[in-house]
Order: structure tokens, then sequence, then C-alpha cells
């Protein structure tokens, strides 16, 4: 009997793991199906650049996020809802419309002639990368809290 069970506990364990390689892959969409929340920040910050590539990041309890490649080069994630956890300009400005205007200001004022290049929507903060390479880390209100080495 205590052979069986080992038995049983394996093949469960086999089971799991082939099921999270079906399910915990990435898989090409269309722009059309993300959610509304993704394709309206799309539309209103990225108006008139297209989708060179979508990919839906599944895991085994579904879509954990999605990342899009634009035209112009700049990458776009979301979290399962469609709300923007990172926008990488990849060296170039990223558009400024979505950035709370608390780290718009800080930038502009304290690094004039710079701009973000990049940005990222944590769960307590938000971290923005500048052109002339430096990473500002911002509370989730906006405040500045530190340069980050």
């Amino acid at each position: 009997m205590e052979k069986r069970n080992k038995i049983t506990v394996v093949l469960a364990l086999v089971l799991l793991l082939m099921m999270g390689f079906v399910y915990g892959q990435d898989r090409v969409i269309s722009a059309n199906q993300l959610p509304k929340t993704a394709k309206n920040f799309l539309f209103v910050n990225f108006k008139g650049i297209a989708t060179s590539s979508v990919i839906e990041d599944n895991e085994i309890f579904g879509v954990d996020e999605y990342k899009i490649l634009l035209t112009n080069g700049i990458k776009v994630e979301f979290d399962s809802k469609g709300s923007w956890k990172e926008v990488d300009g990849k060296h170039q400005k990223v558009p400024y419309g979505f950035i709370p205007a608390a780290i718009k200001n800080y930038v502009a004022k304290s690094f004039p002639n710079t701009y973000i290049v990049k940005i990222e929507r944590k769960r307590w903060s938000y971290e923005a990368k500048l052109s002339n390479g430096i990473d500002l880390e911002f509370d989730k209100n906006g405040n500045f809290k530190r340069i980050d080495d």
C-alpha cells in the first residue's frame, strides 16, 4: 500500500508540473484582445502608434500580465486587469500624460534638460529612469524619496 501511495504522489506531482508548462506560457494575441483599460491607455498615450507585438503572459491561475511592443520601440507592460505597470521608452522620452504631476514637476525642477525614459509603477512606489541615466524613486503619491543606486 505504501508503494502505491508513493506512485500516486509522484504521478500527481508530474501532472501538476505538466499543467504548469501548458498553462504558464506566453501567447501572442491581438491588441483588440487586451483589457479595455489597457486599450484606452494605449489610445490616449500612444495615439497613432501601432503595436508590433502583444504578448499575454499566462500563469496557472490565469493571465499574469500583458507585454506590448510598439512600432516606435517603446515597451508597455500591463497587469492582468489592464493597468499600466511599466513604460520603457528604450532611451526615448515616454509620454507624460499618465505620469503623476508630482513626479513630472520634480523632474522638471530638479533635473532640467532631462526627460523620463522609463517609469515603473509598483505597489507602494514609482521608479523613474532619466535620460542622463539617473534612477529616481518616489512614493505611491509621487513624492520624491531618493536617487536609486
